[in-house]
């Protein structure tokens, strides 16, 4: 799953590395990053003053933040998606249907990359967002698309990502994944019970293709307390599986 450039480009590297530490710090002086990226003062500052006059930074006294122009790039690239367009007005729909919060994920580079989410009139306020990037065996949106890749994909994913622990419940045992992807495919939904999130549960089912091929998942989450017996392991699921459907036969023939 290498994906390292022939021939990489320095400068670019560093200028990633340096949106990256704002967006993680949420904002940052020319000082700090230098000292936590191990860079010089002016190095920094002439990065960082390219990225201002293009749009992509802003500055408010001595702190740079990100800019907005990067919703441009991030809009465009999510608009541009067959299964997007398709899908958003499902997961509304499950949305309104459910009051919870309804989700549609998919995988690129070997993580889950959150497409849309949309709120029911219950749902929680949870700190994920459009763009947000997770590792794929850590929700059941995640579980949904690892049980329809390959298993050398898989083993792939979990050797490049690894299987780090988010709570006390996630499944870190590369052996006790593969049990349960089998089961998800069994089945045709994957359940997390609090392995993202302590006191949050999710349903996800996967969406394909007509040959097989998954682009995508969808899911609703809810506290536990609203989560709880049949509405999570039967009703939840029939509800989310149904709204996958509707997804790939609109997705399959439009």
């Amino acid at each position: 799953m290498a994906r390292e450039a022939k021939h990489p480009v320095a400068t670019i590297k560093k200028t990633i590395r340096i949106l990256e530490a704002l967006k993680e710090r949420d904002g940052a002086r020319v000082t700090e990053l230098a000292e936590d990226l191990g860079m010089s003062k002016s190095t920094v500052h002439n990065h960082l003053s390219t990225l201002r006059e293009e749009g992509f930074v802003v500055r408010e006294d001595t702190e740079y933040s990100l800019g907005l122009r990067f919703l441009e790039f991030g809009g465009y690239a999510r608009n541009r998606m067959h299964l997007y367009r398709v899908a958003e007005p499902e997961i509304k729909r499950l949305a309104e249907q459910t009051g919870e919060m309804a989700s549609l994920l998919t995988e690129q580079h070997g993580q889950g990359v959150y497409l849309l989410r949309s709120k029911g009139s219950q749902a929680v306020a949870l700190d994920t967002h459009a763009g947000y990037r997770c590792p794929l065996h850590v929700t059941a949106l995640g579980n949904a698309i690892l049980a329809h890749l390959p298993e050398e994909r898989v083993r792939a994913i979990a050797d490049e990502h690894g299987l780090d622990a988010w709570t006390p419940e996630t499944v870190t045992d590369r052996g006790e994944l593969f049990d349960r992807l089998e089961t998800v495919r069994e089945r045709g939904f994957a359940l997390d019970d609090e392995e993202h999130m302590t006191g949050l549960r999710c349903v996800g089912a996967p969406i394909t293709t007509t040959d097989g091929t998954v682009v995508g998942a969808i899911s609703v989450s809810a506290p536990t307390s609203r989560m709880r017996g049949d509405r999570f392991t039967d009703e939840m699921p029939d509800l989310v599986r149904s709204a996958a459907n509707v997804i790939e036969l609109n997705l399959n023939h439009s």
